[in-house]
């Protein structure tokens, strides 16, 4: 009975340190320096891209962010304080707003905010499930994309005259508008400089979309924006007699709209030689 007690006991024990082991921090994981864990979890995954796409099932306008993605999957310990669903929610949404951030969707699990400083924007979601005892956590830094190919009026000049066509992914827009972003300028630049150096070159300027939403309006999407990209290369000097503005929508695709990486490389403005 002694040698059966004995050995419960060991078992126990062992069991408990695995178990414990089992509950710590994820190796080389650490906490988004924006924002902690709540005090009792662990992180039990993590995941970190340079750039990646996370759309939101939750909300329909700002729902696409683009940037360097932190996901983080947090754990409760075992015998830590439990929180609910709401409590997590709600130590998130006090902590953005200390931030000055702003909440685009806060129900009783889910939180979706912003913080933009210094031009920069950043989103935040915040997740929980199973009683409280996870949430996953996910920032997404937004910034553009590096390009394969920078962005210059030689590589563009080569790009025509090699192919007759360029895509530029330097042309930003907000989540179904049509207005040129501001940190546009570096590749509107270079398109004018592209133009004035070859005074000869005319072009169409075509948008392209990915296949999400409604087809019929991604068409006029990709219209409106070509249409604005022509605008600004007006504005900045070219005449319009050289430019033609064109969207064709989800048509075009380079690479499959089954990825999120997909669909950012499908939304895209294209340089056409016109003829």
């Amino acid at each position: 009975m002694r040698i059966s007690s004995l050995f419960a006991a060991a078992f126990i024990f062992i069991f408990s340190t695995i178990n414990n082991a089992q509950e710590t921090d994820k190796e080389g994981s650490q906490d988004h320096p924006l924002l902690s864990r709540i005090p009792g979890y662990y992180i039990s995954e993590q995941i970190i891209k340079d750039f990646d796409v996370y759309t939101s099932p939750y909300i329909e306008t700002e729902n696409v962010w683009e940037g360097k993605l932190t996901q983080i999957n947090y754990s409760l310990k075992e015998g830590s304080k439990e929180f609910s669903f709401i409590q997590i929610i709600r130590n998130y949404e006090n902590a953005v707003k200390k931030l000055s951030g702003k909440i685009l969707l806060s129900e009783t699990r889910i939180l979706h905010a912003k913080i933009e400083k210094n031009k920069a924007v950043t989103y935040i979601s915040v997740e929980a499930y199973n009683d409280g005892r996870d949430y996953t956590l996910i920032i997404v830094e937004s910034k553009p994309m590096e390009d394969e190919v920078t962005i210059d009026s030689a590589s563009l000049n080569k790009g025509i005259s090699e192919l007759g066509k360029v895509a530029v992914y330097g042309i930003y827009f907000d989540t179904g508008k049509s207005v040129v972003k501001p940190e546009s300028k570096t590749a509107i630049d270079e398109i004018v400089k592209l133009l004035k150096q070859n005074p000869q070159l005319k072009l169409f300027v075509v948008g392209h979309t990915d296949t999400d939403g409604i087809l019929e309006s991604n068409m006029k999407l990709s219209s409106e924006r070509a249409a604005s990209v022509v605008k600004a290369l007006i504005e900045n000097g070219i005449q319009a007699a050289r430019l033609k503005s064109s969207g064709v929508g989800p048509y075009c695709p380079v690479e499959s709209n089954k990825t999120e990486v997909g669909k950012a490389k499908n939304r895209r403005v294209e340089l056409v030689e016109m003829f």
